[in-house]
């Protein structure tokens, strides 16, 4: 019996891109399901009754949710394609601890820069790159987190990349010029073929966030 592996997802979710370059990383086909954020489906709040978000996967039937656990999942579930998560208990621990950093640090909106202005934005600035700087630190002179190999880090931090622009923007500073090493990091990244087709433009990731701003009241 052929396995049935469905995706819950929204094409401007960082969660949801890390889910789709690993399962890309995998070579695992699957159905992809675009889902209205505004007005859930019976599907969604069926699969993810408690946080009725997205992304969920669904395999065989059974909803696996919270990105960071989906991409663990696949790595456990289809064990024998490409590794995302190190061998090595310590090292993998490490690599849970790092993607735990990244989405409390990134995904605080005390740190959303686009959702600022005047004196509040230019703190936010001040402590996302703090962030960055950290996680520039963490990377050293790899190619990648786990060194020489693509994995759970790269691939959970890649994924709010596309986002990195509009901070730019409206923030008003260059990521490359605060973090060189990082953004050489991103560049490398980028030439994957999984990360460059599945990540969101980013230019229509600042379309979307010129309608949030509109939408939330930011201007």
């Amino acid at each position: 019996m052929a396995e049935e592996v469905i995706l819950l997802d929204f094409w401007a979710s960082m969660f949801g891109a890390r889910v789709r370059i690993a399962l890309a990383e995998k070579g695992i086909k699957y159905e992809h399901k675009e889902a209205d954020l505004w007005n859930k489906s019976p599907l969604l709040l069926e699969m993810n009754p408690i946080h009725k978000k997205i992304p969920v996967l669904i395999h065989n039937g059974k909803p696996v949710c919270e990105s960071s656990i989906i991409v663990q999942y696949i790595d456990e579930v289809w064990k024998d394609k490409t590794p995302l998560l190190p061998s090595d208990p310590f090292e993998r621990a490490q690599s849970r601890f790092w993607v735990d950093f990244i989405d409390k640090k990134l995904y605080d909106p005390g740190r959303n820069t686009w959702a600022k202005t005047g004196e509040a934005q230019e703190e936010a600035k001040k402590e996302f790159i703090e962030v960055i700087k950290t996680l520039e630190g963490q990377l050293g002179d790899k190619p990648y987190f786990g060194g020489e190999t693509f994995g759970f880090v790269d691939l959970s931090l890649i994924s709010y990349y596309c986002w990195f622009h509009a901070h730019e923007t409206y923030a008003k500073f260059s990521l490359a010029a605060e973090c060189p090493k990082f953004t050489a990091w991103a560049k490398r990244c980028m030439e994957r073929e999984s990360v460059a087709k599945l990540l969101p433009d980013e230019k229509k990731i600042l379309g979307f966030v010129v309608k949030l701003r509109k939408y939330f009241g930011y201007e």
